[in-house]
């Protein structure tokens, strides 16, 4: 229960911070562009490799800070953040075959899903 209270809080510290940047790009950049998502994404595969590759280990390995940290916070901030440490760990373990096909299966899948999520609204709400 710990765990998911430390999951749940640095959650909703993302997605603050999300909420943030969200402001922060519409007042000074274009829209044109998903810019906010863009620089979501980037920072959060940064700072996921700088708390699983130093944060956590020098504070012993704890699994509440990576869950509060990883788990919660960053996973507020973005999920891809955590897609992005999955792909380096099929990397590291030198299984690049499965790397790729987890990228393409999961963005391909996933794109084909909000569109089936979307026709299914549309026909259900109409």
């Amino acid at each position: 229960m710990r765990l998911l209270l430390l999951a749940s809080l640095g959650g909703a510290i993302g997605a603050g911070a999300r909420y943030l940047v969200n402001v922060a790009c519409a007042a000074w950049l274009s829209l044109d562009f998903p810019w906010p998502t863009f620089f979501v994404n980037v920072l959060g595969g940064f700072l996921m490799g700088v708390v699983v590759g130093g944060l956590v280990p020098a504070l012993d390995d704890s699994p509440a800070w990576r869950v509060f940290l990883a788990t919660g916070v960053l996973g507020g901030f973005t999920t891809f953040s955590a897609f992005s440490l999955e792909i380096y760990n099929l990397m590291d373990r030198q299984a690049n075959g499965l790397a790729l096909v987890y990228v393409l299966a999961s963005v391909v899948l996933s794109v084909l899903a909000l569109v089936a999520g979307l026709a299914s609204a549309r026909w259900s709400f109409r």
